[in-house]
């Protein structure tokens, strides 16, 4: 400390450190405040006066020309520079940040930009810690095992003011630390040389304040620079050390809001504080602190249905203030009120501790920002969207239903749809609570991060509105794509996200691509996600004519290639064709009505020559193309479900996509019980491997197992195939009728079960023996609350009615 200048030594986000720089601010009554933070933002630092700058806030630095390199320095309501700030502007007076300035830490030839994610406030590529914890040791040397419980005691347990007559400008506690930080750096310890380049600069500027005509300068910084800021070396001493400095790159900087959680993270953009949400209430409570918190944590176990009385609130400050006494600590800490909330108020819970935890002890208290911070244009009309739609950024996760056939819910799909192909992943898709498998509805889950600052600031070079940016964003992706799946994909996105602009050039990248892409995999990946989009049109208003040309001569494309495409495939490439032969069946019946010919059409003249090869085209296209395409496609299943390993694995399909093909014929009434239970005992004969058998049922039985309980002839083939394999084959096959049962229904795989005790099978259930005669009036009688279950107005028999008369 010097007559002129009063070097206050804190510890970022100590609420004890904030109160103890308030009282000495208002005692010291200083004409200028220099505080450690980046110099850029000197020119947006009077947006701190009122109300419109509310914390947790932070400034955002980032490049210009590369707004992915960016730093933030965050700052709480308790947190020390922020009431430095607070009470510069509201009295006008000079306030600068006097750390290195942003632009020398964020150029690409700083050594450690990126670690400025971890730093403390306004130290921008900092290392990830100093070699030594200066205040491990100091705790150390007090006893202490712990550091934040020492500094607890030491600092955010002492009252401001507490130094009395002894302390009349209140700058005891800073002289205090200061005098401990010199003994540390005496040593040499937790010194690095970026260390040095910050203090020369904060020298720098202590000078300029001088220079300036400032006679009481109030200098608030981390404790452990105080040392070197005490005494001046030379002028020409800070230059040398400064002119190592790298090349400084331009910068823009501005106010974002903030969190609580993402103060509560040590890594990414956080600030290491493990209890943002305790430091927010000890600094914003007179007194005791304890009992108004231990109230608050009852009032939220209450909410979540916890007894909680007001004996337990009684009970719980008294353990807390006892485990105080006996640990040796002056008040209660965040550790014994923990403790004292688990064993009263939770009875033992760790799940209900955690809630605690979770809400008080993190929180998720979130800042505001006025509309006059600096921010790119693309941040405003982010901005105007979320006020015109009434989407408020919030930090809690929040569930969002849409229903697309309103406006606003329409709007809001689009822009949240957009700003996920921007990727800024405020929405992110979820299960609804209603169930509905209709186009018209969408469910969010939204939750803010601060982050998404930064990917704004990145987007912009996409366009000035949120609208252009993401249409930019899209060309952009589409020429870069390296994968039909990836094109069909982003395809859907726009659709979803109502870019008409920038599906034209989307679509010419898609056709081309399609053109040029021979591998079916390929082919059956992108297909879905086409048909998906076509589906979109009846709600979101879209032309899908060039869209559904390509899907369906993608459709063709595959309905040729499938067959050959299965061929020879191992146990992994199966597994995965078999999902894509799900998809694109839902695919293709869902591109037009397919067509139904009768069960027995495939034993008729209008069959498939067989004789031409499995890969034989269907027959000639109709007038109903959806019902040729249909009809294609059933032809490639039927090529595939031919398609025996005669000559061993590599000459066939895998048994997993034969018999998947026949379930699917199966389905769509294509294939009657009879044909499937012929093509079921001709994989199940002798003739044919056990694991090739296995996985066969396996792709017949995925997606359900009732048809067992249907036809009992098919339950009887698998009985008899199952109990006649060989002992030193059944363990190998084992694990894959395992996996293939277990995926059934509990009710069905129970039914099969009896079904296979009872025995014999082969032979239809006995019907039920008839219980009696009907008794139509108490009968009649149950009528009216039937229908007002159903909701249909009950028709009363005319009996009844007589009766009622």
């Amino acid at each position: 400390m010097t007559a002129d200048v009063a070097l206050l030594g804190i510890r970022h986000h100590g609420p004890g450190s904030a109160r103890a720089v308030a009282a000495a601010l208002e005692r010291w009554r200083p004409d200028a405040v220099l505080i450690e933070g980046p110099p850029e933002a000197d020119g947006i630092v009077h947006l701190a006066a009122g109300n419109g700058l509310v914390p947790p806030v932070a400034l955002l630095a980032h490049a210009v020309d590369d707004p992915a390199r960016a730093a933030f320095w965050p700052y709480a309501e308790f947190s020390p520079e922020w009431v430095a700030i607070r009470y510069g502007v509201e009295r006008e007076l000079p306030v600068r940040f006097i750390d290195l300035p942003a632009g020398y830490g964020l150029g690409p030839a700083a050594e450690a930009a990126e670690a400025g994610e971890a730093g403390e406030p306004g130290e921008p590529g900092e290392p990830a810690g100093p070699v030594a914890d200066p205040l491990a040791l100091l705790a150390e040397a007090a006893g202490y095992d712990d550091p934040e419980r020492w500094w607890e005691d030491v600092v955010e347990h002492r009252a401001p003011g507490a130094g009395g007559a002894d302390d009349p400008d209140g700058l005891a506690p800073f002289a205090a630390v200061a005098e401990a930080m010199a003994a540390l750096r005496a040593e040499g310890l937790g010194e690095s040389r970026r260390d040095e380049l910050r203090e020369a600069y904060m020298r720098q500027q202590i000078r300029a304040a001088r220079r300036a005509g400032h006679r009481r300068i109030a200098v608030v910084c981390g404790a452990f620079h105080v040392p070197a800021l005490a005494v001046l070396p030379t002028v020409a001493h800070d230059r040398a050390l400064l002119a190592a400095l790298p090349r400084k790159v331009r910068t823009d900087i501005t106010w974002v809001p903030w969190t609580h959680r993402r103060l509560s993270q040590a890594t990414g953009y956080g600030a290491g504080v493990q209890s943002p949400g305790w430091y927010h209430h000890l600094f914003g409570t007179e007194g005791d602190p304890v009992p108004r918190w231990l109230a608050r944590a009852a009032e939220l176990l209450r909410a979540e249905d916890h007894p909680v009385s007001s004996a337990h609130v009684i009970e719980a400050v008294r353990l807390a203030r006892t485990l105080a006494v006996l640990r040796g600590r002056p008040l209660a800490g965040l550790t014994e009120t923990l403790d004292a909330v688990r064993a009263v108020l939770c009875e033992g819970s760790d799940v209900a501790l955690e809630l605690v935890r979770d809400r008080l002890v993190v929180g998720d208290a979130l800042g505001e920002v006025p509309d006059a911070a600096p921010a790119v244009p693309l941040q405003r009309d982010l901005t105007r969207w979320q006020r015109t739609l009434r989407l408020k950024p919030e930090a809690a996760p929040k569930d969002l239903d849409l229903d697309l056939r309103k406006d606003t819910d329409a709007a809001r799909s689009r822009l949240l749809h957009r700003l996920r192909l921007l990727g800024v992943d405020w929405g992110v898709p979820a299960r609804s609570a209603v169930n509905s498998t209709g186009t018209f509805r969408e469910s969010w889950r939204l939750c803010w991060q601060p982050e998404f600052a930064v990917r704004i600031a990145e987007a912009a070079q996409w366009g000035t509105t949120v609208e252009e940016a993401a249409t930019g964003k899209a060309v952009g992706t589409a020429r870069a794509a390296a994968e039909l799946a990836e094109l069909t994909g982003l395809v859907e996105t726009c659709l979803l996200a109502g870019l008409a602009g920038a599906l034209p050039a989307v679509m010419r990248v898609l056709a081309d691509c399609a053109a040029l892409d021979t591998d079916v995999a390929h082919l059956a990946g992108a297909l879905p996600a086409l048909v998906r989009a076509l589906r979109y049109g009846d709600v979101r208003g879209t032309d899908h004519g060039a869209l559904g040309e390509v899907a369906t001569g993608l459709a063709d494309r595959i309905c040729v290639g499938l067959p050959p495409a299965c061929v020879g495939l191992d146990a992994e490439g199966a597994a995965a064709m078999r999902g894509r032969l799900d998809e694109v069946h839902g695919a293709i019946g869902l591109l037009g009505p397919a067509a139904r010919p009768e069960p027995d059409a495939p034993e008729g003249p209008d069959a498939p020559d067989e004789s031409a090869g499995p890969d034989a085209p269907a027959a000639s296209p109709g007038p109903d193309g959806s019902e040729a395409l249909a009809d294609r496609w059933a032809a490639a299943l039927r090529s595939l479900a031919r398609r025996e390993p005669a000559g061993g694995p590599a000459t066939g399909a895998p048994g997993l996509l034969r018999g998947r093909a026949v379930r699917l014929l199966l389905d769509d009434g294509r294939l009657d019980s009879e044909e499937a239970a012929g093509r079921l005992r001709l994989v199940l004969s002798t003739a044919n491997a056990p694991a090739d058998a296995a996985g066969w049922i396996e792709g017949f039985l995925t997606g359900g197992g009732a048809l067992l309980l249907h036809d009992p002839r098919l339950l009887a083939l698998l009985d008899e195939w199952l109990t006649g394999v060989p002992g030193e084959v059944f363990t190998d096959v084992l694990p894959l009728l395992r996996r293939t049962f277990a995926g059934l229904e509990a009710g069905v795989r129970s039914t099969i079960g009896g079904r296979v005790a009872a025995g014999p099978l082969g032979e239809a259930p006995a019907a039920p023996t008839p219980g009696g005669t009907l008794d139509r009036a108490r009968a009649d009688a149950a009528v009216p609350v039937v229908a007002l279950l159903l909701g249909a107005r009950p028709r009363i028999p005319r009996q009844a009615a007589g009766r009622n008369t």
